[in-house]
């Protein structure tokens, strides 16, 4: 399954959990799709790993974070920021086809 407005970039700290962050910046009128997209990453983890959701620190297998950042009428931005295990960040790649 490829995204088209989110473009993730991957960092992975020394205990091998990682975090997928991505910023998408559309016309309001294109928000939807934005949104879609972040709904079917959503959708999709909470479906492949449905008790993992929660601090990592806590022992989950995945947590995420979304900021909408104010950019006025012309632009709507999102900050998107998927954090998992090596197994979750793994099947995430995979099912998103992420480099």
């Amino acid at each position: 399954m490829t995204l088209q407005y989110l473009v993730f970039d991957f960092t992975e700290d020394t205990g091998g959990n990682g975090t997928f962050e991505a910023m998408a910046s559309t016309a309001p009128t294109d928000a939807a799709l934005v949104e879609a997209e972040i709904a079917q990453v959503l959708a999709w983890a909470e479906a492949a790993f449905p008790t993992g959701r929660g601090e990592l620190s806590d022992g989950a297998d995945w947590d995420f974070d979304l900021q909408e950042p104010a950019e006025g009428a012309t632009r709507r931005t999102f900050v998107v920021s998927v954090s998992g295990t090596a197994s979750f960040c793994e099947a995430l790649r995979e099912q998103f086809e992420l480099d």
